[in-house]
């Protein structure tokens, strides 16, 4: 039988799997025993067997008008302890301080008065949103839900992409991927000591829990979507079911004397907490884009009024800013008194005339990034980029420099992934989510690898026709490692579970622009 890792190419990046000498690195051994023995014949079923659960799953991504199922590999990517250490505490280091950055922002200004950041970055940003100015979270938390992108260099080092701290999406694929690969592959899983991802709707809970208003013991917590011609609506039913709180539409709620209720057949109940997953121009046609049927009006005024909490709280998007990007090294240093974990990719601010004049003299040699992009939109790659896409990019760039950063090409690191009828080395990034309660940034274990399907393509992003694995962070030996179970719902209280949501009758459908609402 051939050995489906025959012709595997050795490339210049940096391989998960194996090393430049072509040896096994030792986190991978149990999974490539595990699959060295299978041929095309046998592999090609389980393979199958993936996309079959997740669809029956529903677990589903729109691509290119289309829903599929969300392509999960069944080469997982693997992390020993040691390298699991160093992205934990770079990721807290990186959650604290953005977490001071967003109160410094919106509070008394000292980076702007000390010369750390420029007035005018932030003045300029679009997701700076003078309308939350001033509101304070009740246990200064703003940044509940964190997801870090990590890409690793040609010499093994992870470096921090960039930040989403505005409505990262993605931790329900970690879920699934997980419970769907310890299906088809156990006999890797068995011999391997996996953490668990299985507490991260335990550790969500408790956060929003924790952020619920002041006096409030008991608070009642819903997770408002979009609906579901969202790309990301699975996820928000997941984590509602899995924390046992209402999934809720703005339609849903009602905004009475700076409060909130949802309508339930027992009359109307008061909301303390609002896991939102809606853009914030969107949430509030009030302050926000007053078109918008997708939220509520009245619930800034509310969280101005401390009668309810939004997580994560509006006005985030300023530190998702990729012109902001380049100044967290400084805002370490500034705000934590320690040297970055984690450093950045090299980043080129066009703002200066020498920068952007070098820049624009190699545009095929970079990749230029919109600083308010996500989801990998327009993004160019300049080297994959034909002359008409370049020329329109130089002419967009000269008319506003401050909309736009330069990176070198990063070779992200591969890890095989089965195409065809072998494997071969695709390139992977890696969003660990962090969940804030106040008291500790707490990291999950694992996260969610996106992987490039195309031969040497470079953008992970789903709504790119990226694809994901399952991520291992094999456990040390005073951690619990992962049985296989599958994450149930909680119970959140001994209370009877609350009545089902009264919905008003239908205003219309939603804006359609805001249903298809690029994810983070």
């Amino acid at each position: 039988m051939a050995d489906l890792f025959d012709g595997y190419p050795a490339g210049v990046s940096w391989d998960e799997a194996f090393s430049a000498s072509d040896e096994t690195r030792r986190s991978y051994e149990p999974v490539l025993n595990a699959l060295r023995p299978l041929g095309t014949e046998e592999l090609r079923p389980r393979v199958d067997a993936l996309a079959r659960t997740f669809m029956k799953q529903g677990v589903t991504f729109a691509y290119d008008g289309q829903e599929r199922p969300f392509p999960v590999d069944i080469v997982p990517r693997v992390l020993d302890a040691a390298e699991w250490d160093l992205i934990d505490r770079g990721v807290q280091q990186r959650v604290r301080t953005l977490e001071a950055f967003l109160a410094d922002v919106y509070g008394p200004g000292n980076a702007i008065r000390d010369g750390v950041v420029p007035r005018e970055v932030i003045a300029t940003s679009r997701h700076y949103h003078r309308e939350t100015y001033g509101i304070e979270p009740p246990n200064g938390v703003r940044i509940q839900v964190s997801g870090i992108d990590l890409v690793r260099d040609v010499d093994g080092r992870f470096r921090v992409l960039e930040d989403n701290v505005r409505v990262p999406s993605g931790v329900s694929y970690v879920i699934e991927n997980r419970h769907a690969l310890t299906q088809v592959l156990p006999e890797a899983f068995g011999t391997s000591r996996v953490r668990p991802v299985a507490g991260y709707a335990n550790q969500l809970l408790a956060a929003l829990r924790a952020a619920a208003p002041a006096g409030v013991a008991d608070p009642t917590i819903v997770v408002l979507t979009p609906g579901v011609h969202n790309a990301a609506y699975f996820e928000h039913a997941l984590l509602a079911r899995l924390m046992g709180v209402e999934l809720v539409e703005g339609r849903d709620l009602i905004c009475a004397g700076n409060r909130v209720f949802v309508p339930t057949t027992s009359g109307d109940r008061p909301v303390h907490v609002i896991y939102r997953r809606i853009d914030d121009e969107f949430i509030d046609p009030v302050q926000f884009r007053p078109d918008s049927m997708l939220g509520c009006p009245g619930l800034v005024n509310a969280a101005r009024a401390g009668h309810v909490v939004i997580a994560n709280a509006l006005g985030n998007g300023v530190a998702d800013d990729k012109l902001i990007y380049t100044y967290v090294p400084d805002l370490v240093r500034y705000y934590l008194a320690e040297e970055p974990l984690l450093p950045n990719v090299d980043t080129y601010r066009l703002g200066d005339p020498d920068v952007l004049d070098d820049v624009l003299g190699r545009l095929d040699q970079l990749v230029l990034k919109p600083v308010d992009g996500s989801g990998g939109k327009g993004l160019v790659i300049g080297p994959q980029a034909d002359e008409p896409t370049l020329t329109e990019l130089r002419t967009k760039i000269i008319a506003d420099p401050r909309a736009w950063i330069a990176q070198p090409v990063v070779p992200m690191s591969t890890v095989p992934t089965f195409v065809d009828d072998g494997f071969r080395p695709r390139h992977v990034d890696l969003r660990p989510f962090a969940v804030n309660d106040g008291d500790q940034v707490w990291v999950l274990p694992g996260g969610l690898t996106r992987v490039a399907l195309g031969d040497g393509a470079l953008v992970v992003n789903s709504s790119r026709g990226g694809g994901s694995k399952d991520t291992w962070v094999l456990a040390a030996r005073d951690q619990p490692a992962d049985s296989g179970g599958r994450d149930v719902p909680l119970a959140v209280s001994d209370e009877p579970p609350p009545a089902e949501p009264s919905r008003p009758q239908d205003p219309g459908p939603a804006l359609e622009s805001a249903a298809s609402q690029q994810q983070q």
